[in-house]
């Protein structure tokens, strides 16, 4: 059982990512960013997830030294992800992006980085380039992002590394249980964006009415699912109370019934993008 913020899975190449973490897509560059990664690491969160796209390296990076400071920990103890965006997949490119990446968090590492997009043709120059990084030991580990089961096939053919992590959205709306069971076969960690659904299942009455069962939140309730299926989370928020709260899911545990109630809330539906009909 996963049992606290520092809780970690070890990837497939003895890497440990914990397994909570906080997201900050759409968090722009600016105080409330950089206080938002402080707050999270003085409040025990270890994973800090961004992405070049996100245009917000540098204030996630400022965060990161001064919640260091305020933690007392060292750069060691943190995880940290940032993303190739889909214009620099290429092998130049992404060993391009991966350096300005690093320059603006101002790191000298990262702990994993991915392949943003499977853009079509583009994806496997760029995996070349992550195996690349990777077998150079500038980065501790290499993934993806919204790659369907096809395209990681696809990847695997051709692979010298295998990818350690696939994330995707994931929330009860998009259970992604084929996915799921594909990459665990594969030795793949499976983590999810959105599993808030971005605020979206915050008034779902069944929710709620789980929630209510076990004195939680219904954000709560989610992230504790994530977690019991065995799949890494990166909940986003801004506010302090919030960021707290979305932590304080290591003392209780959902009975089997409301995992397998939430499981069959899958409706196949997303919030973002579809991996496999996608223009940018």
């Amino acid at each position: 059982m996963v049992n606290s913020l520092q809780a970690t899975t070890t990837l497939h190449n003895g890497i440990e990512m914990p397994w909570f973490g906080l997201g900050v897509f759409k968090v722009e560059e600016g105080p409330e960013l950089v206080n938002a990664v402080k707050v999270a690491i003085k409040h025990g969160y270890r994973s800090i997830d961004t992405a070049a796209i996100y245009a917000n390296e540098e204030g996630v990076g400022q965060g990161i030294r001064e919640g260091l400071e305020v933690a007392g920990i060292a750069r060691e103890d943190l995880f940290v992800t940032s993303k190739v965006w889909n214009s620099e997949l290429g092998f130049e490119s992404t060993l391009a992006a991966y350096e300005t990446s690093l320059k603006k968090l101002g790191l000298d590492y990262l702990d994993l980085y991915l392949i943003h997009w499977p853009v079509e043709g583009k994806y496997k120059e760029a995996w070349r380039a992550m195996e690349t990084l990777y077998k150079e030991g500038k980065v501790k580990a290499i993934g993806v992002s919204n790659f369907q089961i096809h395209h990681l096939k696809d990847l695997l053919n051709e692979a010298e590394v295998k990818p350690m992590v696939n994330q995707v959205e994931c929330h009860p709306r998009l259970t992604q249980r084929e996915l799921l069971a594909f990459c665990r076969q594969e030795g793949i960690q499976l983590e999810a964006w959105s599993p808030l659904m971005q605020g979206e299942l915050l008034d779902n009455k069944d929710l709620q009415e789980i929630a209510s069962k076990y004195g939680k939140s219904v954000a709560q309730v989610i992230l504790r699912w994530d977690l019991q299926n065995g799949i890494v989370t990166i909940p986003k928020s801004t506010k302090e109370h919030r960021i707290v709260e979305n932590s304080s899911v290591f003392d209780f545990e959902l009975t089997e019934e409301d995992m397998a109630r939430m499981n069959e809330m899958n409706e196949n539906h997303r919030v973002g993008p579809d991996p496999d009909n996608f223009d940018f």
